[in-house]
């Protein structure tokens, strides 16, 4: 017990200082290079953009501060500090059914952890984001979208918590391997309905109306052996001046989405090339590799929870009571409260894996579409959302899933030149 509580606080201050130091380190570098544009973007980007982008980011990465004390301080206080015995109890007054007692701990440990970080959100899109001129949205749309996120989540996750749940408690050893089976069915269903039954609630998407536009995406796919059930523009400037392109759903329900701020500000051909980015990860079959690459490590967390929820050393070193052991709800919550402090040193291998994601995609997209189009688009992408050129090498390893400006348009380029 005390060696496994001596493990944890060990990670936990390991990650704490980790993740302290890093934002430190991204902000004292991208400081340091705030007064100068990067050579090959100085043509293209003003100073006044690339400062804007360095504030932008600075202020981004101090928030943060707070929100990695104060993801630290409550996993303390729900784990040592006796908040998990606390709601358990509480709901042990109300509920005797082990599967109803275990689904209210969970729901109420998770709506705990999503109203302390409301603050935070709140101040990030309020401040930060309206500062530096993104933020569309009112308080009313913001605690709405809260709502809308809470009711669907419990609409969709309540069903498979309570599967998961029964099947921990009547599946025997072998629980693990069923409720893999059961998460990978969730997944691929919520894949499929995600475009038109889930999207919707939060955004407006309309049919492309642009007919040149239309038909040059249209013989792009053709080109790219690419089918879709439409092409659709999100009404993303009701949030955010934020813009951005993707495809989303799986087999028939697959379409292709542009924000309506893209499309304001790109050129047509400089649409193409993003769009020919975003197929190239189809091509490249990224979105399976990644579905396929989720999935085997979910079956690897799922059995080592099998393995720890046997261990009354794993509980009593996370300060939960003996009453507790034998409850499969607590041993689910803990495992997914403590996972990322054990496996935060890992970030940099599924950063490395996204990256190489993503120089295959613009190297799709350069032989179908155009490499000097994506450039001129990255950098006009780069300048509109304010991404700063000159991040810091280790902080981008760490949380980067795209490749730092300055690596991404050198390649770019020589595949133009080529």
């Amino acid at each position: 017990m005390q060696t496994f509580t001596t493990l944890f606080l060990a990670a936990l201050t390991l990650t704490f200082l980790a993740r302290i130091w890093l934002a430190t380190r991204h902000i004292h570098h991208v400081l340091a290079h705030r007064d100068h544009v990067p050579d090959d973007f100085s043509s293209r980007i003003t100073l006044a953009s690339h400062q804007k982008a360095a504030d932008y980011t600075c202020a981004k990465t101090r928030l943060g501060y707070i929100s990695i004390t104060l993801d630290t301080l409550l996993l303390l206080i729900l784990t040592l500090g006796g908040g998990l015995n606390a709601l358990a109890d509480f709901w042990s007054n109300w509920f005797s059914d082990p599967l109803i007692h275990g689904i209210a701990l969970i729901v109420s440990a998770a709506l705990l952890m999503s109203v302390a970080g409301i603050p935070v959100g709140y101040y990030r899109t309020f401040v930060i984001e309206q500062k530096f001129g993104f933020n569309k949205m009112s308080p009313r749309m913001f605690f709405l979208d809260l709502i809308k996120r809470a009711l669907l989540g419990g609409l969709l996750g309540f069903p498979l918590l309570l599967g998961i749940l029964w099947l921990m408690q009547e599946m025997g050893p072998s629980w693990w391997f069923y409720a893999w089976l059961a998460w990978m069915s969730f997944n691929v269903v919520l894949l499929a309905i995600f475009p038109t039954w889930i999207a919707p609630l939060f955004n407006k998407f309309t049919p492309l109306e642009d007919a040149p536009l239309k038909a040059r995406i249209e013989q792009l796919m053709r080109r790219c052996g690419f089918k879709s059930s439409g092409l659709f523009v999100m009404d993303g400037s009701r949030r955010s001046n934020h813009g951005n392109a993707y495809f989303t759903g799986f087999g028939r329900t697959k379409r292709i989405v542009f924000f309506d701020t893209l499309l304001s500000r790109l050129d047509t051909p400089e649409i193409e090339a993003v769009l020919a980015h975003e197929l190239g990860h189809f091509k490249r079959r990224h979105v399976i590799k990644r579905i396929v690459w989720t999935f085997a490590m979910s079956l690897i967390f799922l059995w080592t929870l099998g393995y720890l929820m046997q261990q009354d050393w794993f509980y009593a070193g996370l300060g939960v009571s003996v009453s507790h052991v034998s409850s499969s709800a607590m041993a689910l919550l803990l495992f997914f409260l403590v996972m990322p402090t054990f496996t935060f040193l890992f970030q940099p291998v599924a950063s490395l894996y996204s990256r190489k994601h993503e120089f295959e995609a613009d190297e799709y997209a350069a032989g179908n579409a155009s490499a000097t189009d994506l450039i001129r688009a990255l950098i006009k992408l780069y300048q509109d959302n304010a991404a700063t050129l000159t991040p810091d090498p280790l902080h981008s390893a760490f949380y980067d899933s795209h490749p730092p400006a300055a690596m991404r348009i050198a390649r770019l380029q020589n595949l133009a030149h080529n």
